[in-house]
């Protein structure tokens, strides 16, 4: 009868197991469950333990929540890429639906395609500079990284997969060959730019120079010709002066422009050699007859 006993309480034992395994699911503090009724999404379940009815009436699915890494390292043409990213599932529901049996394999294989999507994308965009240049500060791979990281979340995010980017990083970054032509394109059309801006800013620096010079030019040509005038003037108005003395005594006139032009000769301190036959010296030669020694 003892023997009895036990076996029942063994027996009893088992079916509560049984019915807890059937009834009841345990959820970890790092997951989250989503139990579906008859494939319907009906409750997402927090960490604990849950009741459920059991398969095929109910089926739970358990999704780590913790933030799951892994390194795309080789990508179209097997271009010489690494990236790792860090992502997390952020809805389960959405995630479940997005994914048969919620698989996270599935998941990590999206993400890689649209990772691939997002960096032929957003490299493209770049001239070579951003990416290899002599000066660090006109680099822009933090930039392009953060373009690539927002690209991918706003493509998971307009699909709806529940799955959240939490980092994104570029150890090495490949350029594809039909991407590393659309760089040197867009390169060749920004120095092409630069060209034609520098030779239209030579041009129109050359313009500027020439009307300034011409100016210039113009304005002291204006100023010499209002001073010959002006010293016309005032020979023509001398004159004025001295013509009434030349016709009333020419003679008179001669000896003081003679005068004037022996004042000028002797203005400096020097010794003077002439020939009293030629003028104005001429005015001596009566004089040096009476000299002692002439």
């Amino acid at each position: 009868m003892k023997r009895n006993l036990i076996t029942l309480i063994t027996g009893a034992v088992l079916i509560v197991i049984f019915a807890l395994l059937l009834f009841v699911f345990q959820v970890r503090q790092s997951e989250v469950a989503v139990v579906t009724t008859f494939g319907k999404i009906t409750r997402v379940a927090d960490p604990g333990a849950h009741l459920k009815w059991p398969w095929p009436i109910q089926r739970v699915y358990k999704f780590d929540e913790r933030t799951q890494n892994f390194q795309d390292k080789f990508s179209e043409n097997l271009t010489a890429d690494s990236v790792y990213v860090g992502w997390r599932i952020s809805d389960p529901s959405e995630f479940l639906n997005s994914f048969k049996d919620g698989s996270v394999f599935s998941a990590q294989s999206q993400i890689e395609s649209m990772l691939t999507s997002a960096k032929s994308a957003v490299v493209g965009n770049h001239p070579l500079a951003d990416f290899v240049n002599a000066d660090p500060n006109q680099l822009e791979f933090d930039q392009i990284q953060a373009q690539i990281e927002q690209a991918l979340q706003s493509e998971l995010h307009t699909n709806s997969y529940g799955i959240q980017i939490e980092f994104l990083g570029i150890q090495q970054l490949g350029l594809p060959e039909s991407v590393t032509q659309a760089v040197f394109d867009r390169m060749k059309s920004e120095r092409n730019i630069l060209i034609s801006r520098a030779q239209n800013e030579g041009q129109a620096e050359a313009i500027k120079i020439r009307a300034n010079a011409d100016r210039q030019a113009n304005e002291t040509l204006a100023d010499a010709q209002a001073e010959a005038t002006r010293i016309e003037g005032e020979g023509v108005a001398e004159a004025a002066k001295t013509l009434p003395v030349f016709q009333k005594d020419p003679g008179l006139a001669n000896f003081l422009l003679s005068i004037d032009a022996i004042k000028q000769a002797l203005n400096q301190r020097s010794t003077l050699f002439f020939d009293d036959r030629i003028p104005p010296f001429d005015l001596f030669h009566g004089a040096l007859t009476n000299v002692p020694g002439h």
